[in-house]
């Protein structure tokens, strides 16, 4: 069992969405490392983000100037903070919402987030038995695995602290996000040639 799915069965504390966030704030706000994302589903439900609605009632170019109001109080967060290196696994064709999230990106990249991008086909042998978590790593003996429902609506996340699971993992979540490709190419090659997206109805 590789580093991931030793993470995912380990023991963790699960926390609900306003416990969770809370507490993230509160690690984030203190942290000086690197902190690391790791993204793999290819929909999510974000419910209450106005640009995510606008490109779901098929207004894309509303949508666009939506992401563009997050850019300032965005440039300030990475500012003050450490390091954000995400790693977004890619499924082709891309689904409606990676085209939005990847709009989105170029946003956050601007601000100073650092994103790269993973084909999910260079995965197969670490997705053997399942997908990759979605996770968020601050230290070698904290993590989250942040958890979804069959929607992709945010539902919580379980908190991980022993350093044993979480070092390997950081470890592996390092070489994959160095073995990514920068957003700008992946951006300018596989995103911005695509028509606006055409979704169909939002979650009930």
């Amino acid at each position: 069992m590789d580093a991931f799915h030793r993470l995912r069965a380990a023991e963790g504390e699960v926390l609900a969405v306003a416990d969770y966030q809370r507490e993230f704030d509160e690690v984030f706000a203190s942290s000086r490392d690197t902190v690391w994302k790791l993204e793999r589903a290819q929909v999510f439900d974000e419910t209450g983000l106005a640009s995510w609605h606008a490109m779901i009632e098929g207004d894309w170019a509303r949508s666009l100037a939506l992401m563009e109001e997050h850019r300032p109080a965005l440039t300030r967060l990475y500012a003050a903070r450490p390091d954000f290196r995400r790693l977004r696994v890619v499924e082709s064709p891309v689904t409606p919402y990676l085209q939005w999230e990847m709009e989105f990106f170029t946003v956050r990249a601007a601000a100073g987030e650092h994103i790269r991008v993973m084909p999910a086909s260079a995965l197969r042998e670490a997705e053997t038995t399942a997908p990759l978590p979605e996770l968020v790593i601050f230290t070698r003996s904290l993590c989250y695995e942040v958890l979804y429902d069959a929607i992709g609506a945010h539902t919580g996340a379980r908190r991980i602290t022993d350093p044993a699971v979480v070092g390997p993992c950081l470890d592996a979540l390092a070489r994959l996000y160095a073995q990514g490709e920068e957003l700008a190419g992946y951006h300018a090659r596989a995103i911005a040639p695509l028509p606006p997206p055409r979704p169909g109805p939002a979650p009930a």
